[in-house]
């Protein structure tokens, strides 16, 4: 892994999809391209892991799929937020938010003198 790109903590991937998905309809590639630079280059999502999120997301109600052709004209399987998806994207973003200001707190706070 190059030094500007870093790990996805787990449970991550599924809300960055969900936010992706949540400007429109993408396929696979897309969605990735999405994270990638939305993150300013520092996830690189693997295929692997990438359709595993979306298949138990689509069992999960959150997104539904149906094939059509890429911008480069390629068949691809595009991915869209279902309403229970949004609903799971806002409640998921809530969640990451809440999170990330915890840890943001415990990185500034100094030790109280003994």
């Amino acid at each position: 892994m190059p030094p500007s790109e870093l790990d996805l903590l787990q449970g991550t991937l599924d809300v960055l999809v969900l936010r992706a998905l949540s400007w429109q309809p993408m396929h696979g590639y897309a969605i990735a391209r999405f994270i990638h630079d939305g993150s300013g280059k520092a996830f690189r999502i693997l295929d692997g892991a990438l359709y595993t999120s979306l298949h138990r997301m689509e069992e999960r109600g959150w997104v539904e799929s149906e094939w059509g052709m890429s911008d480069r004209g390629k068949r691809a399987k595009f991915y869209a937020l279902t309403a229970a998806g949004r609903r799971a994207l806002r409640a998921e973003a809530s969640s990451w938010e809440r999170y990330v200001r915890a840890v943001a707190g415990v990185m500034r706070a100094e030790p109280e003198p003994a």
